[in-house]
């Protein structure tokens, strides 16, 4: 067995001896290594029962050197200081928003035309927006998607011919009034209007074809003069037309008898309707947004700046077509020559004219602007007023 060492062998004063300088710094160190031990020890505890608890700790992360230290600093409050260093740091990220694409495929960009007609001229003279707006249409033309659809080409055919909103009910009113007098005739033209079009039988129905047309036919048939109707006469005034009769029907006076009423509204009937009103009315449909405003601008097309073309002579067409001969001698004699040669003249159907193919604005609008440079300014007055 061990014999114990005395006091004096391990460093130790005594309990009689006094304490040296040495064996004070002796005990100092050895208290501040218990201290350490334990401040160590506790830390350890610590971290550990606080990784325990946390379920976003990750065990990898734990094992390595430091994992501690980035878990306390994680969980650590952001304090403003820390918000501001990050926000000028890393400026926000701001999400760029997709242009919105309208019904026809054009993007949110808009045209120096579309700005016109939704803000208005800069101007409050009408007469200097209508002149910029049909610059801008020669210039830069009216954009459209691949199928020849544009947003605002409608507002624009509004605009032009000065067309205020017609209501609803006015359109619908003539619809619920039923078939008018020159329906067969109607549905005799819309099934054959465009048919080798797909894009137009795609977008305008043969049913919204009847009822525009029908509307029409009530419209005109609304104003066209009323017939008078024959006053009652007398006993002896009917003696004396039995006896006196006129030579002739023609010398009563219009409207005078029930048969010539009907002769009447015979030919009135027809001037309802002509053929040919149907494919008038298919661009107004194929543009338009609503039936109401392709109804307004028809009326309006073939009431006042037409008028000539839905007669039952069909005067403004015959004059159109002769002026389209005369037009052609003047801007190309030599064909002009050529073709009235063979008999070619503007009154004969022709291929072209039964299946247009796609038009080219930009290329129409430059060639149209050489040729009526061209046109004598009298010439040019009949084209403006031939089918008044």
């Amino acid at each position: 067995m061990a014999k114990p060492q005395p006091s004096w062998a391990l460093g130790v004063p005594g309990p009689d001896s006094p304490a040296s300088p040495r064996t004070m710094r002796t005990l100092r160190k050895i208290q501040s290594h218990q201290v350490l031990s334990t401040s160590s020890a506790l830390i350890a505890q610590t971290r550990t029962s606080r990784q325990a608890r946390s379920p976003e700790a990750d065990p990898e992360s734990a094992a390595t050197p430091g994992a501690a230290t980035r878990v306390r600093a994680h969980r650590r409050a952001r304090s403003n200081s820390d918000a501001s260093r990050e926000a000028a740091a890393t400026p926000p990220v701001t999400q760029r928003r997709p242009a919105r694409k309208t019904g026809s495929g054009i993007g949110l960009k808009r045209s120096f035309l579309e700005n016109l007609l939704r803000d208005g001229p800069q101007s409050s003279n009408p007469h200097e927006g209508l002149r910029e707006l049909k610059y801008l249409v020669l210039s830069s033309r009216v954009d459209a998607d691949g199928d020849g659809m544009s947003p605002y080409r409608i507002y624009l055919w509004l605009a032009l011919l000065d067309i205020p909103p017609m209501p609803t009910d006015d359109y619908l009113a003539l619809i619920h009034r039923g078939r008018s007098p020159a329906y067969a005739k109607i549905r005799n033209d819309t099934f054959r209007t465009l048919a080798t079009d797909p894009l137009f039988k795609r977008r305008v129905t043969e049913a919204s074809l009847i009822r525009l047309l029908n509307a029409v036919a009530w419209k005109l048939h609304d104003s066209r003069p009323k017939p008078r109707s024959r006053q009652t006469s007398s006993r002896p005034r009917e003696m004396e037309l039995l006896f006196n009769a006129p030579a002739s029907v023609e010398e009563e006076s219009p409207f005078g008898g029930e048969l010539e009423t009907v002769s009447n509204s015979t030919t009135t009937d027809s001037t309802m309707y002509v053929q040919g009103m149907n494919v008038l009315c298919a661009p107004f449909l194929y543009a338009a947004r609503s039936e109401v405003e392709a109804f307004a601008l028809f009326h309006y097309f073939v009431t006042r700046e037409c008028p000539g073309y839905i007669r039952n002579t069909m005067d403004g067409v015959h004059k159109g077509l002769r002026l389209v001969d005369r037009c052609l001698e003047i801007v190309e004699p030599k064909l002009a020559v050529y073709l009235f040669s063979k008999g070619m003249h503007a009154e004969l159907p022709n291929k072209i004219l039964r299946s247009f193919p796609p038009l080219d604005a930009k290329e129409i609008i430059a060639l149209t602007v050489l040729l009526v440079r061209k046109i004598p300014e009298d010439l040019y007055a009949e084209m403006i007023s031939h089918a008044k």
